[in-house]
């Protein structure tokens, strides 16, 4: 427990970061830009799809789901500060390490969680441990099948899609991309509503999208 003197100090600290965090849901993935995509998802909208995946993976390689999950939520939280910048820019702009960024962001805030944060930003891109490996993976993945769900909008995410199937390593994390490449984005819709059925038991083929 991180109650006692310093409390205050500390607990402000704490709730400071929550708020940073939040830049994340109003951040964009930039790459898309590139693309063309006029209101391209938010950092921590892939954030979100890409821990699921991570659990999902984790499960399928017999390593912990919610470590991976874990991992994932936290995998992109340094561009509150550095932002999420274009593969296209990385020749350009020197940063420091994740890591580093994850120290100057938990300055101040309660032992605990300092090093919860720091534990799990290291591992992550330490990238030895199972967990470590199904979530990169999984943000790997969460890019490909975004590319995908864009490609059905119009846009030219072919280049995104193909870069990301490349460097998947997890045998799981391939087997996924390549049912989700031959799997439209809405086809799952079409099957819920045929297993449901409406009420006398048949589909009502006006609900269909």
């Amino acid at each position: 427990m991180f109650y006692g003197r310093g409390m205050t100090h500390e607990t402000g600290r704490l709730a400071g970061f929550l708020y940073e965090i939040g830049l994340l849901k109003r951040y964009r993935r930039t790459g898309w830009f590139v693309a063309g995509v006029k209101d391209p998802e938010s950092v921590a909208e892939h954030s979100m799809r890409a821990a699921v995946i991570a659990s999902v993976l984790a499960v399928m390689e017999g390593a912990n789901p919610e470590r991976a999950a874990l991992l994932s939520l936290f995998h992109d939280s340094q561009e509150t500060r550095i932002t999420d910048l274009p593969y296209l820019a990385r020749d350009y702009v020197t940063t420091v390490s994740n890591e580093e960024v994850t120290a100057r962001q938990t300055r101040g805030l309660p032992q605990p969680v300092a090093g919860m944060v720091a534990g799990v930003v290291a591992e992550y891109e330490g990238a030895d441990s199972a967990e470590a490996a199904c979530a990169r993976d999984a943000d790997k993945l969460e890019c490909l099948i975004q590319g995908i769900e864009y490609r059905e909008q119009g846009y030219r995410t072919q280049g995104w899609i193909d870069s990301s199937l490349a460097q998947l390593r997890t045998g799981s994390a391939k087997r996924l991309a390549e049912q989700a490449l031959e799997t439209g984005s809405l086809d799952w819709v079409v099957r819920a509503m045929n297993e449901t059925g409406s009420r006398d038991g048949s589909p009502d083929p006006g609900d269909r999208p």
